[in-house]
């Protein structure tokens, strides 16, 4: 029998784990597999080599399947960091971020990073960084607007010369 080649396999390998890592139930059955080639005899490095994961990692995988069982392995839910800011200071800031800051006593005509963390810490009392800021901005559907810039004490005359169309 002709050994199977795939084209691409390293590209393909990515895919692969890009594709087991995507859903619960993939990376569930992807723990058994490993599981499955312990109980065959194959070591944690073999295994760990095979599937692309840390040596560590299979191990785990056995000892709390040994001490849980099948549920152990399943993906708990992953929460992650708690919010900074509670659902009804969210919803006030949503509020203030579709007013001008200049409405809201400040001198610049858009908002931005830093002016958010300002407003955040003066309002809420709640620390956060200028990158925290600019998330919040998109997980509010903002996106970034820049003033153009303007050449200061330009001649009308000259600039109206230089365009292409007119």
């Amino acid at each position: 029998m002709k050994k199977l080649k795939i084209s691409d396999p390293q590209i393909i390998e990515i895919a692969l784990k890009n594709e087991i890592l995507r859903s619960k139930e993939a990376r569930y059955n992807h723990k058994l597999h490993g599981l499955l080639l312990i109980c065959r005899g194959y070591t944690s490095y073999d295994v760990a080599e095979m599937f692309g994961q840390n040596p560590t990692t299979i191990q785990r995988w056995v000892k709390i399947f040994e001490k849980n069982g099948f549920s152990a392995l399943e993906d708990g839910d992953k929460t992650g960091r708690p919010q900074r800011l509670e659902i009804s200071q969210f919803n006030k800031l949503n509020a203030a971020l579709r007013k001008s800051p200049r409405d809201l006593g400040y001198e610049q005509n858009l908002w931005d990073g830093k002016l958010l963390a300002h407003f955040i810490k003066q309002t809420f009392k709640v620390d956060m960084g200028t990158r925290q800021c600019q998330r919040l901005f998109h997980q509010l559907g903002f996106r970034l607007r820049k003033p153009r810039p303007v050449i200061g004490q330009a001649n009308p005359l000259e600039k109206e010369a230089f365009k292409k169309t007119r």
